[in-house]
């Protein structure tokens, strides 16, 4: 059964007569008066009584009309959800970002945005390694520097700022640092090799007050910024962490605050082909409005 023939069929039925269809068809007369011949010669069946007033439908036409009706109402319902999937945020939604960023800042934050979108499906990949994006191994990326790949649509998201942390044990055992020179007299955690580091110089402590860009020697390393902070916390030493990470954490105190380290900067990341993605703008509407009450 010729499909353009059944549609052309179920407008004139609805219409009353070929000459109303024709506005709705944009079709003339006489071509929609061989369709209909053309349907009744496939069928083997008579589907409408034509008279002087326009045309009633026959028996086996009004049969034809209301199956044509059920499958016509179907497929506009199926439009009308696929465009919906195209606006309506909803889905599988993947974000990657580095531990420390993403179990202290983004996971308590998370609840409110799936609470927003409900019919959203989200899934956290914290690790210190960026993705590729482009293999569709997550929807999103918050990296903390800025991605070399022209695919991706990036977003500068937020400055994040390093100070140099210690733990009151630690502090009370060896001192607390005045001065930069004092740092010559303890000890430092660095970040160790494994994973891409996730601040631009990560030995800047090292070398600060150091001359000739000498590094002081670290009596630990660790491959996580967030590894960092616990063993900052456990008495270890010294070492660069940002300062976010410190909110609300115990055993952890800020020295020589006039001393910034350099500045890291989020990016949020996701590729040109979720451009238009309503999950995905969703998410950064909600990120961008949390990122407004950044304080650190």
């Amino acid at each position: 059964m010729d499909w353009d023939k059944l549609k052309i069929f179920h407008a004139v039925a609805e219409a009353g007569s070929f000459t109303s269809a024709t506005i709705n068809l944009n079709l003339s007369q006489s071509a929609i008066s061989r369709q209909i011949q053309s349907l009744e010669d496939d069928l083997n069946v008579k589907l409408f009584e034509r008279h002087a007033r326009g045309l009633t439908l026959t028996e086996n036409g009004e049969y034809v009309f209301k199956t044509a009706h059920e499958v016509i109402s179907k497929l506009k319902e199926v439009e009308t959800t696929l465009g919906d999937k195209k606006t309506k945020p909803s889905g599988k939604l993947t974000v990657t970002t580095v531990v420390s960023f993403g179990t202290t800042w983004l996971t308590p934050r998370i609840q409110e945005f799936m609470q927003l979108n409900p019919e959203i499906e989200v899934e956290l990949i914290f690790d210190d390694k960026e993705l590729d994006l482009s293999t569709r191994q997550a929807d999103i990326g918050i990296f903390m520097r800025r991605p070399k790949q022209l695919n991706y649509i990036q977003k500068k998201l937020i400055d994040i700022n390093y100070h140099i942390y210690g733990s009151p044990k630690y502090l009370e055992k060896y001192g607390y640092p005045k001065t930069v020179n004092d740092l010559n007299k303890h000890s430092f955690i660095s970040f160790g090799r494994g994973a891409p580091s996730p601040v631009y110089d990560p030995d800047w402590a090292l070398k600060l007050g150091m001359k000739d860009n000498k590094k002081r020697k670290p009596v630990m390393k660790v491959n996580s910024v967030y590894g960092l902070l616990l063993a900052v916390q456990s008495g270890v030493g010294l070492a660069a962490i940002p300062d976010y990470l410190t909110v609300k954490q115990p055993n952890i105190v800020k020295i020589l605050p006039n001393v910034e380290g350099p500045i890291t900067e989020a990016h949020f990341v996701y590729p040109q082909s979720l451009k238009n993605v309503a999950r995905v703008q969703a998410f950064r509407n909600f990120l961008y409005s949390k990122i407004s009450e950044w304080e650190f």
